[in-house]
């Protein structure tokens, strides 16, 4: 039976991700910080709950002992958690609120692949999916035939961007690993601005990466309609 972790998997876009894993057949790991929040969803869903932080080394490492204790491999990585500081002009951006950003989106996703890739190396088909954003594509936010070019998250972004780099990174420097970055487009739980999209939707590319096996592709990035530019 496939493994599964997700991260910010009790809610949104991570909990749907979550159910549709599990009726795939999936052994699946929600991690979040609210407690009775996760366990609740976890027992909705018939996951496991692991109490993650990904921005706290001790709780990564005691999520990956957690799981080396149950399951004794890894097979599919989902770096779902993610952080928004709110629609802030290029005035207002300090060190201290991209920091606070990129502490879950970039560096959140270095320390669960840091502390998983022992597990993930017991798989016989491990895949790790970066859940990011179209904000952080340099190709689609300088194309002013887009919307998303009139939009203006310089933190946000920026921190999709760094994130998109390290899914390219991973992928050559880890050839026995599937690593994809995913767009799951704009949804109704998306923390800056109300999307027209459903959460079923914006699962569906994340399942799919989720899904591939040995012989899938590595290094891309993906959106609902397909590939996206970097």
């Amino acid at each position: 039976m496939t493994v599964s972790l997700i991260t910010g998997g009790t809610r949104g876009l991570g909990r749907e991700t979550a159910r549709r894993l599990i009726g795939l057949g999936h052994t699946v790991h929600v991690g979040g910080r609210d407690e009775g929040r996760g366990r609740a969803a976890a027992d909705e869903l018939g996951a496991h709950f692991l109490p993650l932080d990904v921005t706290d080394d001790a709780s990564v490492a005691a999520a990956a002992a957690d799981v080396t204790r149950r399951e004794g491999r890894l097979d599919v990585l989902v770096n779902g958690a993610g952080a928004f500081e709110g629609m802030r002009g290029a005035d207002e951006v300090t060190a201290a609120v991209m920091r606070q950003v990129f502490e879950t989106n970039v560096f959140g996703a270095v320390r669960m692949t840091h502390a998983f890739l022992p597990l993930l190396a017991v798989s016989e088909a491990p895949v790790i999916v970066n859940v990011s954003s179209v904000f952080g594509s340099f190709g689609t936010v300088t194309d002013p035939g887009r919307p998303e070019a009139r939009i203006l998250l310089p933190v946000y972004a920026s921190s999709r961007a760094a994130l998109n780099m390290l899914t390219v990174q991973y992928a050559k420097a880890l050839p026995g690993l599937r690593v994809n970055a995913a767009e799951p487009g704009l949804t109704g739980t998306d923390p800056y601005g109300s999307g027209s999209g459903t959460v079923e939707e914006g699962a569906e590319v994340i399942v799919r990466l989720a899904t591939l096996g040995p012989d899938g592709p590595t290094g891309t990035f993906s959106g609902p309609d397909g590939p996206l530019p970097w």
